[in-house]
């Protein structure tokens, strides 16, 4: 038997943002503000037939309900989304300081004045 919902959803290439299902939930309200109502109708339906989280359905829901009320789509349509960007494998430039390097847990073994075993 086939589920009709699971083949009316979007496919996740289709969706109004790029890699929504890694998008963190607290990022959400702030990405989807661009988005117009049928952008935000593609969501909700993408969500109930993949993941069907009820906090994401909760924020989805929410501005689709201010939409059809005659909210506006605010901000840019593709906000900038720092963590799909496709750099997080970039190395740092040299001019970016590390963390500093701490000695181990068992202290220093180039200090003199701690005690060897």
């Amino acid at each position: 038997m086939e589920n009709n919902e699971m083949n009316d959803s979007p496919l996740h290439k289709e969706l109004p943002l790029p890699d929504y299902d890694h998008l963190p939930v607290g990022t959400l309200p702030t990405r989807i503000n661009g988005l117009d109502e049928a952008d935000v109708a593609q969501l909700v339906t993408y969500e109930k037939a993949h993941g069907n989280r009820l906090p994401i359905l909760q924020i989805l829901e929410k501005r689709l309900q201010d939409l059809q009320s005659g909210a506006e789509p605010s901000g840019t349509r593709n906000p900038t989304t720092p963590e799909v960007q496709g750099n997080a494998g970039t190395p740092q430039p040299s001019s970016v300081p590390g963390p500093p390097v701490n000695p181990p847990s068992h202290g220093d073994p180039t200090n003199p004045a701690q005690p060897r075993k």
